[in-house]
């Protein structure tokens, strides 16, 4: 028993230095900036994509301004959704490192 403590003690210590992956450090003036997120924004300005949020919004706001109502906006949201993470999809892994 002794000796396997000290076998688990000596190990123990050799993988607290050992490491599988090298630690990258961004610098600190460097700000990391999420490239999707720039992307959705550029994207949101798109006829297209712009169109389906305001039908979206028009949806949106009918639903609100009624008090019982079965209507969802599920339909409009997907459809904004999928028109804008497909003009997305178009340069994001180009960007991606």
């Amino acid at each position: 028993v002794f000796k396997e403590s000290k076998m688990f003690a000596f190990f123990g210590k050799v993988l607290q230095n050992f490491q599988l992956l090298p630690k990258v450090h961004a610098q600190d003036e460097e700000e990391v900036v999420d490239p999707q997120a720039v992307l959705r924004e550029k994207c949101g300005l798109a006829p297209k994509v712009e169109a389906l949020y305001n039908k979206y919004q028009e949806c949106n706001d009918r639903v609100n301004s009624r008090t019982k109502t079965t209507e969802t906006c599920v339909e409009e949201l997907f459809d904004y959704l999928h028109e804008l993470d497909h003009c997305v999809t178009h340069t994001l892994f180009s960007k991606l490192k």
